[in-house]
């Protein structure tokens, strides 16, 4: 490590289902934050960790930022969005094409409160029919924000992110590592466990059960032969959800054990013994406490 070594926090902000997830797995080469097509996946703040030669970038992955506060779970994932921003060195403000909503609207207010270098990173921009439409719509945005850098890219397909990481590294303050070279995030096995079984039951159903649902890893240790044992619960909210999520015969439960397992077997470097049920809990969503017990914290 050089006496020019830099070391900070970049924040991912932007509505849900703008690929801010995609983007830092892409920058850090492995799968950290759980991706579906569905809004609000992400409901943690999870660090993801970049780290080179020249720098370690600590990215802050947060849920979307949503105006729809109906549930206490909506709200919890809006102060968690909202904390990151405070101390951090860089946020990079995510937004999906040429599409703008109420929510974007809502980050662009927050971003009005930083004080740190902010970055407009726009996402998809390869999936915009009209190439024409891109510079007078950013032309709109940078007239009531003024960005410090601006970024059009693709997260899934990595386009323009070399340059985004030269640019939030020059930005870092000069520092010694945070956390060991070797590491990719600070959440725990256990807690990476639970999200990847969320990540398949949000993959796997449709639009209202992902969100009434939730996981409690009950078991997580490594047998003498090295095999690790997991067993994850399935929180739902009624009956009738429960019977969709194991399916005919048990057959949808146990497509997304197989699904999550694979993935728990490539993160942990291991042979993976998984079990999964489901049980109703009511009102989990929106009970403060059960939040917390749930490890629905601000950290």
């Amino acid at each position: 490590m050089h006496e020019n070594f830099r070391c900070g926090y970049a924040a991912v902000l932007g509505r849900p289902n703008v690929g801010k997830s995609t983007l830092m797995n892409h920058i850090l080469g492995q799968k950290v934050s759980i991706t579906s097509r569905k809004p609000q996946t992400t409901r943690h703040r999870i660090l993801g960790i970049y780290t080179d030669d020249d720098a370690q970038i600590l990215f802050v992955d947060t849920p979307g930022i949503h105006k729809n506060e109906a549930r206490s779970i909506n709200r919890y994932m809006n102060r968690a969005a909202s904390s990151s921003m405070v101390d951090v060195d860089v946020v990079i403000f995510v937004i999906d094409g040429t599409q703008w909503t109420e929510d974007d609207e809502l980050v662009l207010e927050k971003l009005q409160k930083t004080n740190c270098k902010t970055i407009l990173f726009v996402n998809k921009v390869d999936k915009i029919q009209d190439k024409n439409q891109l510079l007078p719509h950013l032309a709109k945005i940078t007239e009531r924000f003024d960005f410090d850098a601006v970024f059009p890219g693709s997260a899934l397909r990595g386009d323009n992110l070399e340059p985004l990481v030269k640019q939030i590294k020059e930005w870092l303050p000069k520092g010694d590592l945070f956390f060991p070279e070797d590491y990719v995030t600070d959440r725990s096995q256990r807690f990476m466990a639970a999200e990847l079984i969320r990540e398949k039951l949000m993959r796997s159903l449709g639009e209202e059960i992902p969100y009434s649902s939730t996981v409690e890893i009950e078991q997580f240790k490594t047998d003498e032969k090295g095999i690790l044992h997991i067993n994850g619960l399935i929180l739902v909210e009624r009956a009738g959800q429960k019977a969709i999520i194991i399916g005919k015969q048990g057959q949808r439960l146990k497509q997304i054990g197989q699904d999550a397992r694979i993935d728990m077997e490539e993160l942990f470097g291991s042979k993976v013994f998984l079990q999964l049920w489901v049980k109703v809990k009511d009102g989990w969503a929106d009970d403060e406490r059960a939040l917390r017990s749930l490890g629905y914290d601000e950290n």
